[in-house]
């Protein structure tokens, strides 16, 4: 899959390396519950590959520079019923598009390919920025909850 400046890659035992980055960077993780120490790492990780929606977890890379710039997945909701669509993208990729070029392609694949209903989105309420994202994806605010400590504002789509 690809948008006009990313490749996505579906996820492999290979792309540890590049996914810890985003596991390790300070500013990437601040409204994630923080850095994770190499144990949790790699819990975390082997629970993406082992998914059973593995297959809807993918890397993503610059087209140009081929660097790498995050990851996005379409999972199973916390409510276990619902699709969540999530994301980390490195900070030297933050304010250029990319996020929302790469969300807007994996929200019409989620919706047109595998006809899912709904697709949520929960980012902590403080993030401003991911609360700005996802309304400009077309998502809208469905509530706000108490979780993971947090103030988080739960956002939906709805495929038609």
């Amino acid at each position: 899959m690809s948008t006009e400046r990313c490749e996505l890659h579906m996820l492999k035992d290979s792309d540890s390396y590049q996914i810890k980055k985003l596991y390790d960077n300070d500013q990437v993780r601040k409204y994630l519950g923080g850095t994770v120490n190499e144990e949790s790492f790699k819990q975390r990780f082997h629970e993406m590959v082992q998914s059973p929606n593995k297959k809807h977890y993918w890397t993503i890379f610059n087209k140009s520079s081929r660097e790498f710039v995050g990851m996005v997945f379409l999972d199973t909701y916390h409510d276990g019923i619902h699709t969540e669509i999530g994301y980390q993208f490195l900070p030297e990729f933050w304010g250029k598009g990319l996020a929302r070029e790469v969300i807007n392609r994996v929200l019409h694949y989620g919706i047109h390919t595998l006809k899912l209903d709904k697709v949520m989105a929960e980012t902590q309420s403080q993030n401003k920025a991911s609360c700005k994202l996802l309304l400009s994806v077309g998502m809208s605010l469905e509530k706000k909850i108490q979780r993971f400590g947090n103030e988080q504002s739960v956002f939906a789509i709805s495929g038609s």
